[in-house]
Order: structure tokens, then sequence, then C-alpha cells
């Protein structure tokens, strides 16, 4: 099959092409240390082989949990934060149809317990009133503030709705293996469990059950989701010059010239949560020890009416990286107008694609023009299996890019920063002197 192609040839005009393949051989480097398990965060390494290790039996279990939820509810409610839900949604919103959200099935997806929103729950409670709903509660510790919030309030009104018993039936918790809050109240329950492998962190989850159980529950095929990651996985862990190399190596380039943000710029909306899910990707792995290139998104062409402007002619200080699919998977031509009011008929019968691409070229030249950067990604189609690809090439140009960095890729510790804070200020249990030191400054 055809694979997603990376193009950098926009980027020599600000930084040379021997530049960059000079940072071949330490992306090089950088892949080897991965492979080999020796990089900072080695612990945290078992994404790199788990497309390849997940196995046909895996796989049927979580359809056939999938299967099941699919009888007994209408909504399935996804409950994590980060990691634990946007890989997952950034599938399903790329290949549910844009105005229902269902998928293949009768299904309905949503998401709770990435947000403290009171408006929010109280919003979603009234929804499921009279819905047949089930819950998908992901987290390795079960105490994560907003998931843990969250499914609370999802597991009282589910068991007040149909009793215990058959609440037990709709409950699937994606957890530890041994340990945690979850696991004990999992194991307690009788609830069906999947294990969140303890090498793989959130950010780089999504192709475990986190993942893969609400993606098969909306109906879509998991096993073509994981074909694509192998396949690009056995590309960029063979090649010596794979995309991956090349997109961690042109990104270097451009921020050692002072390049320090980079936007992921997609000219499809069901795009969207695939940049949410990579800003969380690159955010957290690369911004550290006060170095980093900073992960922004924009979605064109309606940013193109608001953020445009800034990134014609603001700072230069922004490299471009766009996301095309080659092959849209419909077909709609621009009607001919007798009166021509709006002065489009030079446009009639054309397709709208056409014209989407013919901006999204503009674009791309009018941004060079302007001093941004810009590489380019193609995906041939919209699919299950090419959006494993660009998971997978992702993963490890992230991976890559984190270790020439100098960082370790695979961990957060900068986020435990406003969760110390809000427990002090909520007089958490064990947080007692931290809550005095807070309260004196406010």
């Amino acid at each position: 099959m055809n694979r997603i192609k990376f193009d950098y040839s926009q980027v020599c005009n600000f930084v040379k092409k021997e530049e960059i393949s000079a940072l071949f051989p330490q992306a090089a480097e950088a892949l080897k240390t991965l492979k080999n398990g020796t990089s900072k965060g080695s612990d945290f390494l078992g994404w790199l082989d788990l497309p390849a290790a997940i196995t046909e039996t895996e796989l049927n279990d979580i359809e056939k949990t999938a299967a099941d939820l699919r009888k007994r509810t209408q909504v399935l409610v996804v409950i994590g934060i980060g990691g634990s839900y946007l890989g997952a949604r950034a599938v399903i919103e790329a290949l549910a149809g844009s105005f229902d959200n269902f998928g293949q099935s009768d299904m309905k997806v949503i998401f709770a317990g990435h947000n403290i929103g009171e408006d929010y729950y109280h919003e979603l409670m009234t929804y499921l009133s009279d819905k047949e709903f089930g819950i998908c509660v992901i987290s390795k510790s079960g105490t994560t503030t907003e998931p843990a919030i969250a499914f609370r309030l999802m597991k009282e009104m589910l068991e007040s709705k149909v009793g215990k018993a058959e609440a037990g039936k709709r409950i699937v918790a994606i957890t530890d293996a041994k340990k945690g809050a979850l696991r004990t109240l999992a194991d307690q329950e009788g609830y069906k469990t999947f294990v969140i492998p303890d090498n793989v962190g959130g950010r780089f989850s999504v192709l475990t059950p986190v993942g893969l159980l609400p993606i098969a529950v909306a109906g879509f095929d998991i096993k073509a989701l994981v074909k694509g990651a192998v396949d690009m996985r056995k590309e960029c862990l063979e090649n010596a010059q794979s995309v991956a190399i090349e997109y961690a190596a042109a990104r270097t380039a451009l921020y050692k010239k002072g390049f320090a943000i980079e936007l992921l710029a997609n000219f499809n909306p069901k795009l969207h949560y695939i940049t949410e899910w990579w800003k969380q990707l690159y955010g957290e792995s690369e911004g550290k020890e006060n170095k980093g290139i900073f992960p922004a998104g924009v979605d064109f062409t309606t940013d193109l009416h608001s953020m445009g402007q800034y990134i014609q002619q603001g700072p230069r200080m922004m490299m471009e990286t766009v996301i095309s699919v080659e092959k849209t998977a419909h077909k709609v031509e621009i009607p001919f107008d007798e009166a021509n009011l709006d002065k489009l008929n030079f446009l009639a019968g054309k397709r709208v694609d056409y014209v989407n691409k013919m901006a999204e070229l503009g674009t791309r030249i009018a941004h060079v023009d302007g001093g941004v950067p810009n590489m380019l990604i193609q995906m041939p189609e919209l699919t299950a299996e090419y959006i494993g690809q660009l998971f997978y090439f992702f993963e490890l140009a992230c991976g890559i890019s984190g270790c020439m960095l100098g960082v370790n890729p695979f961990d957060q510790p900068g986020v435990e920063a406003y969760k110390n804070n809000m427990f002090a200020l909520l007089d958490k249990p064990g947080y007692e002197e931290a809550s005095k030191a807070i309260k004196s400054r406010i």
C-alpha cells in the first residue's frame, strides 16, 4: 500500500539542506538509543514495538467487548484526560460523519473527565438522563482528579438508573495491571478490564486499549489502524533515512535557527483532534529544561481569517507543518448560477476539494514568502490505516527529536506543579503545610 510522505523542500530558504542532512547521523543515533533502550526515559519505550506486539487475540477481545457495549447501550462515556482520551477522539472525529459522531455503528461516543466544568457535567447528566449509557473509565491510578470526579458522577448516575449489577456490566476499566484505586474497584465490582502497559506513557497509548476500545465501540476498524502503525514502524525502523528521521532533523535544524514555534496546520476539519493529540504529544515530550519547540495548531482555511494575519506578518519565529489529505471520500461540485451575484461562476463545475487544494497551495507559498518555513505531510486518504501510519510517524519522530534535544521525552514533571497548588487550596489531607503557604500568598 501507499505510505504517508514527508517533504521539507520548502524550508531550504531558511536552513540549508546540508544543515539538515548534517543532523541525520545525530537523529540516527537518537533512534538507535530508542531501539536499544539506552535513551533517557527508557522505562517508557513500550510504544516503540507496540503495534507489532499486539496479538490477534487481544484485538478480538477488544472488538468483542465493544460489540457487547453496543448491544447494551446507546452512548459510551469515555472518561480520561490527556492521552487517555485524545487519541481515541482524534480517530473517531476523523472517521465519523461531521454532524453525528456516530461512526459505523449506532453508538454515540462522548467524552468526560478532561475538564472540571460544572455546567459541562450538568449538561452531560441531563443528556444522559433518558439514554442507555455505559462507561469506559481510563486511568492508571484511578485518583487523577479530573477523571476521578467524572467517574464518581457517572458511576453514581448509572447505578441509580439501572442498578449495581447491570451497571457493572456496562462499565469497562482500562487501568494498571495490579495496583491503584481503579484496579481495586474494578476487581471488587467485577468490571471488565484492560491493562495500560507499565512501559507506555499516556500520550503514547493510542494503540493500546486506551484508544482501541472507544474506537472499536464507535465501529471503526482497529485492526486497520494497527496495521498502518505496523507498516510505518517497519519503514522507519529499517530505513536509515526514514520520514521520521527527516522530520526530526528538519524541525531540529529550524529550532537551532530560532524557529521556536511549530504550527501543525490542516485543510480538513476532520483533522482538528489529530492536531490536539499532536500538541500534547510534542508539548509534554519536549517542553523541559527551558527547551523545546512550542506546538500550536491551526485549522485552515478557517484560521486564515483569524490567525492568518499573525502567521503572515507577525514575529518570524514560526515554522509550519501542513497535513494534506490527497483524496477525499466524497465528491461535491460547485454549481453554475445564472445571476452570478457572488462572482463564482469561474468555479462552476469544479470540485470543492480542488478549490481547497488551491487554497492550501496558495497558503503554503504565501507563508514561505512571508518568512515561515513550511513542511508537508501527505496522506493518501483519511482512513484508519493511514491514521495508524501518521500516529506512529509522529510518535517515533517525537522520541527522536526529544533525544536530540537532550531531554527525557517520556516524563512530564512540570504537570505536577498545578496539581500540588490545587490540592493545597482544596485542603487535601497531607497538604496542610502547603495549604498554609499558598493561602498566605492570596
